[in-house]
């Protein structure tokens, strides 16, 4: 589930939303391997009945290191990143509070919400493994200066954690397919 401009709930903006919503939900009742990137990790949160709101938190831009908890380093998934790694972020808005059933598993200095897990198999983020340092040479360099901000250095900045954001970022990526196949094989297995 991946992210976009939208609050998880903006069903006048995006219908197909309430689509998303119905399969979160199928995600996390039958704890289905799930990754949900930005918008998806914070539609997971809603779901789930954590709280996430629009334009709260600190703008985070760019390059961000992210520090896994405990339950982080200890998780199959998100334990990848070691004790943490620089990760590509665009938000604004954030998950203000967990589902009650939520473990933490990662944070940045600005956002405690970086990462979590509902269950054994259902992952949000709101930073974006898929994004690299080149990926941000096309970000809207006007929507960054209005912020404040030039995507010069921005992409300066990333360039310079490049390598380590991007093996953190494949761990992380191949330890969910793995996480997929395993649980594939377990269903075939008991049909």
């Amino acid at each position: 589930m991946l992210g976009g401009g939208l609050m998880p709930d903006e069903f006048d903006r995006a219908p197909w939303l309430r689509g998303e919503r119905r399969l979160a939900r199928r995600a996390i009742d039958e704890d289905l391997p799930t990754l949900g990137i930005c918008l998806g990790g914070q539609l997971l949160a809603d779901v789930a009945g954590g709280q996430v709101r629009a334009k709260t938190g600190p703008k985070e831009r760019g390059a961000t290191p992210i520090r896994t908890t405990a339950a982080g380093a200890a998780d199959p998934v998100i334990g990848k990143l070691g004790a943490g790694a620089p990760m590509i972020e665009n938000h604004q808005d954030m998950i203000t509070e967990l589902p009650p059933a939520a473990v933490l598993l990662a944070s940045s200095r600005a956002v405690e919400n970086q990462a979590f897990r509902i269950g054994g198999h259902v992952r949000g983020l709101q930073f974006h493994p898929e994004a690299s340092a080149e990926g941000l040479a096309h970000w809207d360099e006007a929507a960054l200066a209005a912020d404040g901000l030039s995507r010069d250095e921005l992409v300066a900045a990333a360039r310079l954690v490049d390598a380590e954001n991007t093996a953190a970022a494949r761990r992380l990526v191949d330890a969910f397919a793995a996480e997929i196949r395993a649980h594939a094989q377990t269903r075939s297995e008991t049909r």
